[in-house]
């Protein structure tokens, strides 16, 4: 059983051997393991039509016999001719097989008995595998790296060595987390190998394989994609990314360029299988990755500053819009799982001008997303005219609310003297794992003027309800009424939990066209009345 209220997230240093002697606790985010990284240090050229670089020859490109990244190593049988994409990932002209991986797959007997975790146990020993991979991982909650993964593992996928890729695969190599070995999370939470529902993934690396030289400000193509589209930083639409003044708290932006770095892989939910030092693993952490890094791109940071950063995301969002075309369900909402993948991918497809990335709601209505299940236009009880539409909110794909058998779905249009452990549930994840991831998301697209694209306009009208409306009596009438006491700092509104995004909010939000209290003004409800119909059948 899930354990709705956890808090998922990891990261840690890479090691290039089975890491069963790693212990103690490793914070991969320290600000002198940043500075010391030199791969977050690299240059990346600003590319225009203006000073595109040409398309290497193949005779050109480098021959080697492997190649490394994040601790993994690919070794090819013949030397191949091998390049790197924009953001550092590596490519190698195909066909190639793949002889070695380091550090090595290991399975069933192989795995040291003391590394097994209580999932590695309820399988049969033929099913055991660490440090898997996969070529073509399926847009589907399916993975093989690591027997340790709940819900999401498929041994039937599980792949062994050697391997043939060609042009058009991706390769997806996985590090097995250690057990005993605790690594902080990217903006907080620890995470260790076996206890409660932590990914048993350490990091991922992609390596892919193609028919052809590619010039070096390529993108790598989506992950999911075997259709291989390729874009080039040279056409990216900079002149759309904002230019608003940043305020004195201020990230330091190699660490978000150290958070988006790593390829997020992630194509199951809840964390389970997500690698935990490659991307956020708890979905209020998502949201709050993928705003901020966001904002920091609508800065007046200098282009040469920002680069790196906007290659990392661009690649964010390529990957998750790669998953969505390739006939991936989305991320519902659920609790606080399911935020932060849809604003990388509308982002992306802005700057790359694809209309299809940028206006993903509309190209795919039915994927899900959890800013958009979980807001709607209705008759809240507090006097607004946009809700928070519960844990598990409504499914875009048929309209209906969810109550998931425990009472999930909308509720915000009852009072709280009529609330019973369903909407109780809802109104603490309205206030400890959602809204506050959401601030800087809203306030990045705003700046963007990018409503269009995101196509769902009650998620920007709840977020303006949550940072303006004065909920000081609202949680006294909710308390008398439930017993339940949300007068906690991190749980009221009018706030989120990351100061850079409280200043810039009350910088900038009252500058923008939108009205800031668009909230109180009644809107076409159907939705949200239908979903509630459906809720009570």
């Amino acid at each position: 059983m899930v354990k709705h209220l956890l808090w998922l997230g990891l990261s840690a240093m890479v090691v290039a051997v089975m890491p069963n002697c790693a212990r103690g606790q490793v914070d991969p985010y320290d600000a002198k393991m940043i500075s010391a990284d030199p791969t977050i240090h690299r240059p990346v050229p600003v590319y225009s039509q203006d000073n595109a670089p040409p398309t290497p020859r193949l005779e050109d490109l480098p021959l080697r016999e492997s190649v490394s990244q994040y601790g993994i190593t690919w070794t090819f049988e013949q030397p191949a001719r091998v390049g790197q994409f924009i953001n550092g990932d590596w490519y190698v002209v195909g066909p190639v097989t793949i002889r070695a991986i380091e550090p090595r797959p290991l399975y069933g007997s192989e795995i040291p008995a003391d590394q097994l975790d209580h999932m590695d146990k309820e399988r049969p020993e033929a099913q055991r595998v660490r440090n898997g991979f996969m070529v073509n991982p399926p847009a589907q909650m399916k993975v093989a790296y690591d027997s340790g993964v709940r819900n999401w593992f498929d041994p039937s996928l599980i792949q062994k060595l050697p391997v043939t890729v060609k042009p058009g695969d991706s390769l997806v190599a996985t590090i097995s987390m250690p057990k005993g070995l605790i690594l902080n999370a990217q903006l907080r939470n620890k995470i260790e190998r076996g206890v409660d529902d932590s990914s048993p993934i350490r990091t991922a690396a992609v390596l892919t394989c193609v028919g052809e030289p590619q010039p070096s400000d390529a993108f790598r193509p989506a992950f999911c994609d075997r259709r291989q589209r390729t874009y080039l930083a040279r056409n990216l639409r900079r002149r759309r990314l904002p230019t608003a003044a940043a305020t004195k708290s201020i990230p330091r932006i190699e660490q978000y360029i150290r958070f988006t770095q790593r390829p997020w892989v992630g194509t199951g939910f809840f964390g389970f299988e997500e690698p935990v030092e490659n991307m956020p693993q708890y979905g209020l952490e998502y949201g709050r990755v993928s705003g901020i890094a966001a904002l920091l791109l609508c800065t007046d940071l200098k282009p040469e500053q920002k680069e790196p950063l906007l290659v990392n995301y661009v690649q964010v969002g390529i990957d998750l819009g790669g998953m969505v075309r390739a006939g991936h369900p989305g991320w519902t909402g659920w609790g606080g799982h399911g935020s932060g993948r849809k604003l990388p991918i509308v982002f992306a497809g802005i700057l790359l001008g694809d209309d299809e990335l940028a206006g993903i709601h509309g190209s795919y209505p039915k994927v899900s997303f959890g800013e958009d299940e979980q807001t709607a236009y209705g008759d809240c009880w507090t006097g607004a005219k946009v809700v928070f539409a519960g844990h598990s909110g409504i499914d875009a794909a048929t309209g209906e609310g969810r109550s998931r058998g425990h009472g999930w779905g909308p509720y915000e249009h009852t009072p709280p003297a009529q609330w019973k452990d369903g909407p109780n549930t809802s109104e603490s994840y309205r206030r400890c794992c959602t809204s506050v991831g959401w601030v800087a998301q809203a306030l990045a697209l705003r700046l963007m003027h990018a409503g269009k694209a995101w196509d769902h306009d009650a998620f920007f009208d709840y977020v303006d309800r949550w940072m303006y409306e004065d909920d000081s009596a609202f949680v006294k009438t909710i308390k008398e009424a439930t017993g339940r006491d949300h007068n906690r700092d991190y749980a009221r509104q009018g706030q989120a939990w990351d100061a850079f995004v409280n200043e810039m909010w009350a910088k900038h939000r009252p500058t923008l066209p939108a009205p800031t209290d668009g909230w109180k003004q009644s809107r076409d409800d159907t939705y949200y009345r239908t979903a509630v119909a459906t809720l009570q059948k």
